[in-house]
């Protein structure tokens, strides 16, 4: 999940999307956009100040309510005229096409639990729709095994729960209340998308930070001025395993970082705290963290005298983020990590703490996106 949400690299390594242009497939008519011009966000009339020493934001304007969903011939005309997109389902191999709204249903269901706040929920929608849409303008089809389907229902993409599967196992097996607080959150924010200088965003999101996001170079090759590091405390008290420790034994370290036995010597005992910029170790196992990003991840780190990133060490190591600490008892080595994901975007559980403490799917947004402005997709189709 999330995890993936980044641009896709060529072959000189350096992280890119294919420019925007006229090739959007099954863009129908749009005029069902026009009518929820961003009351989706839903700023209530009292802005709760957020806590932690956060800047108390100013009070927005009112907005009107979403309006009711309509029915009848309007229902069918609306449904038509949306963009469609066509999911290759990995498990069964076949390709579900849905209108653009019912698919950031599916997503929605897949990457973040209905438990967590409407506006939580209502900032994952826009995520949702502005990642799908932009890979709509640009033609991108990259990482779709086969022909005929815009993305895939897997992390590499966007999660992603089929209409079956949301009519069978929620509308139908008693989860019918959760399915209706995500439409919900989709209604009230149908057809709104994330820009930054007219063009849709990379909406890359994650599960959750260890008190920071990351700058985008810092974990890709690329510098994206709206996916800056941010402060995140919102984690630590409310985010389930938010700190994990994984044992590994030595054999199992070597092997996988490709180091020989000389290395790391199974000897006297040693642990670490959570790194600052260096950490001080045994003689006999020679580990130092030679750098942090600003999201204070590991950037880099000499093991045994090898220099690896943090980014490679977590996913050689399989580790659920790169900011993680070291230590060693007999032949085991224990490795806690804190936080889950790559850190760059939007912390789905920093989100849901900004909304336990009051914040709007709108201030969240702008919080973990940087400079970004909101648009309607038929806006941004009739430039």
């Amino acid at each position: 999940m999330k995890d993936f949400h980044y641009l896709r690299r060529n072959k000189s390594t350096r992280w890119h999307s294919r420019p925007l242009g006229p090739r959007l497939r099954r863009l129908g008519p749009v005029a069902w956009f026009a009518a929820p011009i961003l009351a989706a966000l839903l700023i209530p009339l009292v802005v709760v100040p957020l806590h932690r020493g956060q800047p108390t934001p100013p009070a927005l304007p009112a907005v009107t309510a979403a309006p009711a969903a309509p029915a009848g011939p309007e229902a069918a005309a609306q449904e038509a005229a949306q963009p469609k997109v066509s999911v290759y389902l990995s498990r069964s191999g076949q390709i579900e096409t849905l209108p653009l709204e019912e698919y950031v249903s599916g997503v929605l269901a897949a990457e973040m639990p209905a438990s967590f706040e409407l506006e939580a929920l209502k900032a994952q929608a826009v995520a949702a729709r502005t990642f799908i849409l932009r890979r709509l303008l640009a033609g991108d089809r990259s990482g779709v095994p086969v022909p005929g389907a815009d993305v895939t229902d897997t992390v590499s993409h966007q999660a992603y729960v089929s209409k079956d599967t949301l009519e069978r196992e929620w509308k139908l097996g008693g989860r019918s209340a959760d399915l209706a607080k995500l439409q919900r959150a989709v209604l009230e924010t149908r057809g709104v998308i994330m820009t930054y200088k007219g063009q849709p965003i990379t909406a890359s999101f994650f599960a959750s930070s260890g008190g920071y996001t990351e700058n985008s170079e810092e974990y890709w090759n690329a510098a994206i001025p709206y996916l800056r590091s941010v402060t995140s405390p919102w984690e630590k008290e409310i985010t389930p395993n938010y700190a994990v420790t994984t044992t590994f034994t030595i054999s199992e370290i070597l092997t996988r970082l490709g180091l020989n036995d000389s290395v790391i010597p199974a000897s006297k005992e040693m642990t670490h705290s959570v790194p600052t910029k260096k950490i001080s170790t045994s003689s006999e196992l020679p580990v130092e963290v030679l750098s942090l990003t600003t999201g204070h991840r590991v950037k880099e780190i000499s093991i045994g005298g090898t220099i690896f990133t943090g980014r490679e060490v977590r996913e050689k190591l399989g580790l659920r983020s790169s900011q993680f600490s070291w230590g060693r008892k007999g032949n085991k080595i224990f490795i806690t990590t804190f936080g889950n994901g790559h850190g760059v975007g939007m912390s789905q559980w920093g989100a849901n703490g900004m909304a336990k403490e009051g914040g709007t799917a709108t201030q969240i947004l702008k919080h973990y996106y940087s400079g970004i402005s909101f648009t309607q997709i038929s806006t941004l189709l009739k430039k």
